[in-house]
């Protein structure tokens, strides 16, 4: 872009570095005007990590930029010696993300960030060049919106422009202007480069390195540095989004988080810039009926504040029976708490209490579960209702006064979640219709609709929005936090989470505070403003779900200790036997011998992208296979299927049972949710998706080839339900309900007798029956004639020790009926007011 010279000012005795630029930049008078606009604000920056700019003017027609005189070198030079410790590298991006946070206060973005444009000085601070420069190099042309490519380094080589160009963000490469989050971006792809060692994007040509931009993950870091923390890879993957909205919002949040995987209040030479919190770790006592014990939130991690110490939040329990604990809300007069609860096996009800008290009473509606309660004092309940889901219950919506003394009104059937707005006069309800969840608000408007589902609506304290979990896939509780407002306008200001349960507003309004996982279950509580600004409120061992904020800031929360068991019974053997591996073992396939169980550990023990195991029934050890989502057991007990998913780009996988290298099946344009062997064990039975397009079913030779479409989009079927002889298979359709479906072709035949919510087809039996199970406890098994829909009791499901049992995950019985596998989820929970979270 010119030539740099060393230069003195003699008026204040010091060395600065002069920037002349060619002559040709002051060609166009306007495109000069704003480059000295923006040199001007740079020159406003005042940060230890921005290089500072003293002046600006022009020479001969040849405009200059005076700054600060950097000795050192660039972080491209450093880069030329290979990847960067962890330590380092965060340390490094802990200062970029610094000096950015600055600029963006001020309006200023960069757009053309990249080594090449960061500094290393030999005391090792980190200086971000040529802010102000990029706007001169990227002219824009007011009537289009439209931006040219970034400038290339100095050089000649082709592989130069596209080292430059592989930091662009994808915003960038559709032509479109550049913001804050495109400088996020960028710094993902240099943070890449400092843990890898490697450009994040980088192909043989332009078009290639842009569409790899447009549409590919780089690498895991774990394939070229073991040392990199799961965290740390969160914090990159979701700088790297390719849609602007899913990244951070802002630097400011990104150094926030990237301090806390460093253990560090502050990067060396940098000051705060306005507020900004940090984490430090602190033991938080549990405060019980005023006394101080060690308990279930001892070691619990909290913020600290930089304006000086700040007293850790207070805890006082409020339930003590062995149970689990549905849902709480702070009454009305903010003293008064209900919550439904299931104690000791038995069924939900509603019970009062109060802080200052350790005793709960019977609210008086027995089997009802609590939903919300209005400013007016009336509360929205569940009643008569069931599981239709891992997470998911319907009844019929109702209310009562919480006064009590009248039976609950019943309003609306099938609704899962509910809330009021702040006047008490609407309801945000979730139904179910069809293959889709709904959310209205008010009752009866649609304001957003999905093919996953949603979950702990909270409409916000100005009546205008809804917040709520949004999951992409039924029966996992992944997600983003989303919010839309009465137009039905959606955005999601969140990162995506492997668990995300809990949603309540700010009495302000300011944020929406959640509680939510990156990995596991063991959820902490996070708060995002609508705009995308995130912190984590606090951490703890367990899983925390956020229940209500109370208008003087006081929080309800239940500390959940969740476990996945899993039960089989071999043959003649007297009783069940426990198999359970780590904390989330679902029971998934059975040979149909029943000495092998097909299961997964997708919980803490499972990791990042979830574990697949099998184990022989007898007891002996587990065998883990490799990272996915386990899927089916070959006939033949040779080859287990699996979805690895650990990217966006998910791909389905063949481990081998025995000696032998996995087999990765092509996408072919596929994004496979669901996969199966037939009986035959040559094929496998897939429930896909084309981009853009619904699910159907398709169908692929194990050995090779393409796969093809057997039904049209809105069918889906169900694991372990593909015909003996492998001809037909249960499906759902796109009316939810139950059909026979012929894999040589023909109509779906109506499976009669099924309920379409809150029942589940688990299997054949050798004599053509289906197995059919519902959601509920005890898990009833019944054998089905699909022809006339009459049923014979076979077995019900309960474990001896009931407390805490909630809906059924799997149960896979072997076509004799002689064996059996099954898993359920044991919630064991406790409620707690918390004061002093902030």
């Amino acid at each position: 872009m010119g030539e740099v010279y060393r230069a003195k000012d003699p008026r204040l005795g010091r060395d600065v570095a002069v920037k002349v630029l060619p002559a040709s930049f002051s060609d166009d008078p306007d495109r000069l005007r704003r480059f000295e606009q923006e040199a001007r604000a740079a020159g406003l920056l005042n940060h230890p990590n921005i290089t500072a700019v003293y002046d600006i003017g022009a020479h001969d027609g040849a405009p200059y930029v005076v700054t600060e005189l950097l000795e050192g070198e660039t972080l491209r030079a450093e880069l030329a010696g290979g990847r960067l410790s962890p330590r380092k590298a965060i340390d490094h991006a802990i200062q970029i993300a610094h000096g950015l946070a600055a600029a963006h206060d001020k309006g200023i973005v960069h757009r053309d960030l990249k080594p090449e444009n960061v500094f290393v000085t030999n005391d090792g601070r980190l200086k971000i060049l040529d802010f102000g420069l990029a706007k001169l190099t990227h002219v824009e042309d007011a009537s289009s919106g439209r931006e040219n490519l970034p400038t290339a380094t100095a050089g000649t080589e082709p592989g130069v422009v596209l080292g430059t160009m592989g930091y662009m963000a994808p915003e960038q490469v559709r032509g479109r202007p550049a913001d804050a989050r495109s400088d996020i971006f960028a710094f993902g792809a240099i943070l890449y480069e400092m843990l890898s060692g490697k450009r994040a994007f980088q192909g043989d040509s332009a078009a290639d390195t842009m569409s790899a931009i447009l549409r590919e993950d780089p690498p895991d870091l774990s394939v070229t540095n073991q040392n990199v923390s799961p965290g740390l890879e969160r914090v990159l993957r979701h700088c790297l989004e390719k849609n602007p909205e899913q990244r951070f919002q802002s630097a400011r949040d990104l150094a926030f988080d990237l301090e806390a995987l460093s253990g560090v209040s502050a990067p060396r030479g940098t000051t705060a810039a306005g507020f900004s919190p940090i984490r430090a770790r602190r033991i938080l006592p549990l405060a019980i009926a005023g006394a101080v014990v060690a308990g279930a939130l001892a070691g619990a991690y909290f913020l600290g504040r930089r304006e000086g110490f700040v007293p850790p939040p207070s805890f006082t329990q409020l339930t003590f029976r062995r149970g689990h604990i549905q849902s709480a809300r702070f009454a009305p007069d903010g003293q008064t708490i209900l919550y439904s609860a299931a104690w000791e096996g038995k069924p939900i009800e509603i019970f009062a209490s109060r802080s200052e008290s350790p005793e709960s009473r019977a609210f008086g509606v027995a089997g009802a579960d609590l939903l919300g309660i209005s400013s007016t004092g009336e509360l929205a309940l569940s009643i008569n209702n069931r599981a239709i889901g891992a997470f998911t219950q319907t009844g019929t919506l109702a209310r009562v006064s919480v006064a009590g003394g009248s039976a609950p009104r019943e309003i609306q059937e099938d609704v899962l979640w509910a809330d009021w707005s702040p006047d008490g006069k609407d309801l945000a309800v979730v139904r179910n219709v069809g293959a889709k969840q709904r959310l209205e608000y008010p009752l009866g408007k649609v304001v957003y609709e999905t093919e996953g589902w949603i979950s702990h609506p909270r409409v916000s304290p100005g009546g205008g929005e809804v917040a709520f979990a949004d999951h992409p896939i039924e029966g996992d509780d992944g997600g983003v936090l989303s919010i839309v407002d009465r137009d039905g306008k959606k955005h999601s200001p969140s990162a995506t989470f492997a668990s995300l349960q809990g949603v309540a507003w700010r009495p302000d309004g300011r944020e929406v505070w959640f509680s939510a996982a990156t990995v596991g279950f063991n959820r902490a509580l996070h708060a995002v403003t609508p705009g995308g600004g995130h912190r984590v409120l606090a951490r703890s061992t367990g899983g925390l779900v956020l229940q209500d904020v109370a208008k003087d800031g006081r929080v309800l929360v239940t500390q959940q200790k969740s476990r996945q068991e899993l039960l089989v019974r071999i043959g003649d053997e007297p009783k069940e036997r426990d198999l359970s591996w780590l904390d989330w073992s679902l029971a998934v396939d059975l040979s149909p011998d029943g000495r092998v169980l097909l299961f997964d550990e997708s919980g803490e023990g499972g990791g990042k992208g979830y574990s697949v195991y099998v184990r022989n029934t007898d007891g002996s050890p587990a065998t883990r296979l490799g990272e996915g989502s386990a899927q089916s057991l070959s006939p033949d007990g040779k080859w287990v299927l699996a979805i690895v998913a650990s990217t966006s780009d998910a791909r389905l996988v063949a481990y081998p049972t025995g000696a032998g290298q996995p087999r990765t099946f092509d996408k072919d344009g596929l994004t496979v949710q669901d996969a199966m062997f037939l009986p035959d064990g040559k094929r496998i039975l897939m429930n896909a998706n084309e981009d853009g397009r619904g699910v159907r079913i398709y169908l692929r030779d194990f050995a090779g080839g393409k796969p093809r479409a057997v039904t049209p989009e809105g069918y889906r079927a169900f694991p372990r339900t593909v015909s003996l002889d492998s001809r037909s298979v249960v499906v759902r359709g796109p009316d939810r309900r139950f059909y026979v479906y012929a894999l040589d072709g023909g109509e779906p035949r109506p499976l009669p007798g099924i309920a379409s919510d809150g029942e589940l087809p688990r299997g054949w039996s050798a004599d053509g029956r289906l197995y059919v199970s519902g959601r509920g406890v005890p898990a009833r098994l019944e054998l089905m004639d699909v022809s006339t829909g009459k049923r014979e009791f076979w077995k019900e499901f309960l474990p001896a020790d009931s407390a805490g049992v909630t809906p059924f995950g799997a149960i896979r019985m072997t076509p004799d009926g002689k064996s059996y596998a099954y898993s359920f989820l044991r919630v064991l929970a406790e409620l707690f007011v918390v004061e002093g979270i902030r």
